[in-house]
């Protein structure tokens, strides 16, 4: 189970930070990321982190978001600064229960938090 958290509304310019809580599933072998969605569009990647804490970002958000896990409260973090409208949309949080290579593979999804950023 995923649970996000620490969504909201705010300025272009500002910073905000979301949190999933994870449950049901070896947390700390299991690699988590983070994408989002607006209405009308694909759900596009993120962020990703490897078991081995190594970290994935999309072109987008590179420089300005920074995930991060927490092997010891099973939980995983997206730090969102300099927020710009584009970066608008729900927010979910993601695990790969099945084993794989590819740092963008995801298979579990938690319910999403809103993000609104305006201008």
């Amino acid at each position: 189970r995923l649970d996000e958290s620490g969504g909201g509304s705010v300025q272009a310019g500002a910073s905000l930070s979301l949190s999933c809580a994870v449950s049901g599933f070896t947390f700390s072998t299991t690699p988590l990321g983070w994408f989002r969605q607006v209405p009308g569009k694909e759900r596009e990647f993120v962020a990703g982190i490897r078991p081995n804490w190594r970290t994935f970002y999309a072109d987008s958000v590179k420089g300005r978001f920074t995930i991060s896990r927490d092997n010891a409260k099973n939980t995983v973090d997206l730090h969102m600064d300099s927020l710009k409208p584009e970066d608008t949309g729900v927010y979910y949080c993601a695990a790969a229960l099945i084993a794989n290579h590819d740092p963008m593979y995801f298979d579990t999804w938690g319910q999403g938090t809103q993000v609104t950023v305006s201008s």
